[in-house]
């Protein structure tokens, strides 16, 4: 977590401290924030887990094998962390027939650490896609602090008032980055398997995004619109623009309910113009950035956006003791708590080299 991804320049100035963090699973906390109600009827079980030391794959094969289904039958809205504590809801089809025993599904490993508890079950209507959450609550606790106290905490006010760029997490990428070469050699013609294929293809679209993302933030204009700019409406993926520069727009922008954007890549025109295109062509007409280009178009992904800004919410932080410092906020969906700490300085992870994305 110390490292910046795809080389992203930090938006708030140097470190202020260094620290590490996930010496215990339950110094990452991670509770998804939810985006429906269960409908109370249908032939899906919606159940809310609590996992321990597990990653997500393994609970929805557990499922699927309690439940006596196929894993295609388990739906879940994201991937969490294995080193953490976390609560995320599964579905489960179970069409004309009443589930197990939830008994039967919970387990505790005391040798592992690994914990699976159910919170909850309802029935409901329809499987859980991917991204159907409203978000991600995050209580993280830093451990072996040092930095100035001061200097730390108007950091975090900065972050608080501001927001940090909102770049994908050094997890999209795999380990030392190798999903790109991996991406490049897909792109070459070597064949890959379809879940790692889309992997790939997220990891390359990424990439591009983070590109642009940090040349915007050298140039210090990531948190403000360009002339061309293409705008996305706060909590929504809608975008509108480009428009002609107004005051109305700087007050939206001020206010957090628009944000700058920057293309996900894929077949069409980009919709920026002006200063904004300049400064995205500028950025992607690069070797390397023109090869990744060309393969998700051949892939067939269209033109998307992603706003530049994240906006931390409910930002709140405590000392727990001189050098352990705890944070609570929450995310949107798609968005990772390491773009929050890497604002903060050299982060180091006690369980790197074993962790999914958020």
């Amino acid at each position: 977590m110390s490292d910046g991804p795809a080389g992203l320049p930090r938006a708030h100035g140097a470190p202020v401290l260094q620290a590490s963090i996930r010496q215990a699973p339950e110094d990452f906390i991670v509770e998804e924030i939810d985006a429906f109600e269960a409908s109370g009827s249908g032939e899906h079980l919606l159940l809310t887990i609590e996992k321990r030391a597990i990653n997500t794959v393994f609970v929805a094969r557990r499922i699927a094998q309690w439940a006596g289904v196929a894993e295609t039958a388990v739906g879940y809205a994201g991937i969490k962390d294995r080193h953490a504590l976390t609560r995320q809801r599964f579905t489960v089809q179970l069409p004309g027939r009443e589930a197990p025993a939830l008994e039967l599904l919970a387990f505790e490993d005391a040798a592992s650490g690994e914990v699976l508890r159910v919170l909850d079950a309802a029935r409901h209507s329809r499987k859980l896609p991917r991204g159907a959450l409203a978000g991600n609550r995050f209580v993280l606790t830093l451990r072996d602090v040092r930095g100035e106290r001061d200097a730390i905490e108007a950091r975090l006010q900065a972050i608080r008032d501001c927001g940090v760029p909102n770049a994908f997490g050094g997890q999209r990428f795999g380990h030392g980055g190798g999903n790109i070469g991996k991406a490049l050699a897909m792109f070459s013609g070597r064949r890959v398997r379809r879940e790692e294929r889309s992997m790939l293809l997220s990891a390359a679209r990424s990439e591009l995004f983070n590109r642009v993302l940090a040349a915007r933030v050298a140039a210090g204009n990531w948190d403000q619109g360009l002339d061309g700019e293409v705008w996305m409406l706060h909590g929504s993926r809608s975008v509108f623009g480009p428009q002609a520069h107004d005051p109305e727009l700087d007050a939206r922008l001020a206010a957090f309910d628009i944000h700058p954007t920057a293309p996900l890549w894929g077949r069409g025109e980009l919709r920026s113009q002006d200063r904004a295109l300049e400064l995205e062509t500028a950025v992607l007409d690069e070797p390397v950035a023109l090869r990744l280009r060309q393969g998700l178009e051949a892939a067939g992904l269209r033109q998307e956006r992603r706003a530049t800004r994240l906006r931390v919410e409910g930002l709140e932080w405590s000392w727990l003791d001189d050098g352990v410092l705890r944070l609570a906020f929450a995310l949107p969906p798609g968005s990772y708590a390491t773009s929050v700490l890497f604002e903060l300085g050299q982060v180091s992870d006690a369980a790197a080299g074993d962790h999914s994305p958020q």
